[in-house]
């Protein structure tokens, strides 16, 4: 019997972990930070199954890496929210990966995505593929607008549940995330908080700065206030910011 049967047996259903074990990557001058593991723990095994059969045959690697996949489908199955909100939906490859996580775990979770007007032009927007990786399924709702302000007013009319995830992909923005991170943690105290191109690079590089010095000014208003999961390997680097108040 190999080593992952053995632990299958010993383990019951109810004593295995949700399903990643994260990888945390403590704050450069602060290397006691995400000294404890267990506030984020969940199966690795498990979800590296499911990301390489399910989630990269569909949507590839870039920009998501293997290590922010993980991320990505572990911040969902742990915090299992009612909600998930994300703006920038291009071709739809985030709001894909968190539908079909929901998909395979059962997760029923309204999926919001949020691009702009098609009238706005911007480098990024899609244009007539926007969304086509997630415009015939149901459980996806695609919208136009700003994403901040339409998300929670979404959140809102649906009832204001607790805990809902949110994806802020800060496109290397200072001024943008911490616009949107700010007004989420103040509107939604609940709240887990997914954030792209976050991996710490030193100011004098000039690049990728930003949404780090952003998540790092809003944590210093909001001490003790979050378990804080970096991937911290590469860029472009994700970060969750998941409530004490979600701790199991």
């Amino acid at each position: 019997m190999g080593i992952r049967s053995r632990l299958r047996s010993i383990l019951t259903k109810d004593q295995q972990p949700s399903p990643i074990a994260s990888t945390l990557s403590a704050h450069p001058e602060n290397p006691t930070r995400n000294a404890a593991c267990s506030e984020f723990e969940v199966n690795g095994w498990e979800l590296s199954e499911f990301i390489c059969q399910r989630i990269v045959p569909v949507v590839g690697v870039h920009p998501f890496p293997l290590q922010e996949l993980l991320l990505m489908c572990g911040a969902v199955t742990r915090v299992q929210p009612p909600m998930i909100f994300e703006w920038g939906t291009n071709i739809g490859k985030s709001a894909r990966i968190f539908h079909e996580v929901c998909q395979h775990y059962a997760i029923p979770a309204a999926i919001h995505s949020i691009d702009l007007p098609d009238d706005i032009d911007h480098v990024e927007h899609p244009h007539s593929e926007r969304g086509a990786l997630v415009r015939d399924i149901q459980q996806v709702q695609l919208h136009q607008g700003d994403g901040l302000s339409t998300s929670l007013k979404i959140w809102e009319e649906g009832g204001s549940p607790p805990s809902p995830l949110f994806f802020i992909d800060g496109d290397h923005s200072y001024a943008s995330v911490k616009r949107e991170l700010e007004s989420v943690v103040r509107a939604i105290p609940s709240a887990a908080v997914l954030l792209h191109d976050t991996f710490y690079q030193s100011a004098e590089s000039g690049y990728n700065v930003g949404p780090f010095q952003a998540i790092e000014e809003v944590l210093a208003n909001n001490p003790s206030n979050f378990t804080v999961v970096r991937t911290g390997l590469s860029l472009p680097g994700m970060t969750l910011l998941l409530p004490i108040a979600r701790r199991t």
